[in-house]
Order: C-alpha cells, then sequence, then structure tokens
C-alpha cells in the first residue's frame, strides 16, 4: 500500500458506502441538520442523494468531511 493511500482515510471507500454509513450514524434529518443540502432535507433518499453528490463536488467534499470528521481514527 502506497503512504499516501495509507493516510488517506477516505482510501477504498465508495461515496455509496460513506452515505449510508452516515445515514445509518445520523438518519437524513440529522444529515439535513449537519449539511443544509436539499437532498438530506426534502424528500431524502440514498440514490437522490448519490445522484446530486456525484454531479456537485463542493457537497461531495461536505460530505467526505463529514465521514471523516465523524468516523475516522474510530477504527471504523
Amino acid at each position: 500500500m502506497s503512504e499516501g493511500a495509507q493516510k488517506d482515510p477516505l482510501h477504498g471507500k465508495t461515496l455509496k458506502a460513506i452515505l449510508i454509513e452516515l445515514h445509518e450514524y445520523y438518519d437524513w434529518q440529522g444529515l439535513g441538520s449537519r449539511i443544509n443540502i436539499k437532498c438530506f432535507t426534502d424528500n431524502p433518499s440514498l440514490n437522490s442523494s448519490l445522484k446530486f453528490l456525484r454531479k456537485t463536488p463542493w457537497a461531495r467534499t461536505k460530505v467526505e468531511q463529514l465521514w471523516i470528521d465523524t468516523f475516522a481514527g474510530k477504527n471504523h
């Protein structure tokens, strides 16, 4: 494994896996309160959220950062 991959907490994580973990931990309401984007606050679903996040780099970055803040360093 490369040194960069060892330091990147998101290495090997798909966006879908990240979103599922966050949803299981916070639920949609909790996600919407932490990241105020419509795909989490207005009739949310996994598929609609993935579609939006894949097209919207700034929102994906916020979701990835929330995952890092929530789970990185917890041997998750």
